[in-house]
């Protein structure tokens, strides 16, 4: 039952989505003994990884050296006090924007990264063998002692 695609008629179609066939073969990777290569990632896993901590990179970037740079280029805008809190904007924004975006980034990512591990079925409590026969736990290679 095949049509002219060469598709099974009971494969599920997807929109782009991760299909049935790759959390299977995401549970046949052996992640430790993978090559890392943060330009060119191995695995689908590794990839949408890497564009999670790129936008939070991105993201963090703005939010740390935005008000710096506005700084350095208008000047006038910047530096004029806040009516409310009587502080200067640039003041207001490195010493109250930063941190509180840097606290606000890492809720995202965790958000962000436990979706991630649901999409491809990796549960941290579980305890896996690799093919030296050393059990290793999924979220940090180590071993189960």
């Amino acid at each position: 039952m095949t049509d002219n695609n060469s598709r099974n008629s009971d494969d599920a179609v997807t929109d782009g989505g991760v299909a049935s066939g790759a959390a299977q073969k995401h549970r046949q990777t052996d992640y430790l003994g993978a090559e890392v290569n943060i330009l060119n990632p191995s695995t689908p896993y590794m990839r949408d990884h890497l564009r999670i901590v790129w936008t939070g990179f991105a993201i963090w970037v703005l939010a740390v050296w935005g008000p710096v740079t506005l700084t350095r280029l208008a000047p006038d805008v910047m530096t004029t006090q806040m009516p409310i809190l009587a502080f200067p904007l640039h003041y207001f924004l490195v010493a109250f924007g930063a941190p509180t975006s840097a606290l606000i980034l890492a809720f995202w990512y965790s958000r962000k990264r436990d979706a991630l591990d649901e999409k491809y079925g990796i549960d941290h409590a579980t305890v896996t063998e690799t093919e030296s026969g050393a059990e290793v736990a999924a979220a940090d290679g180590g071993v189960d002692e």
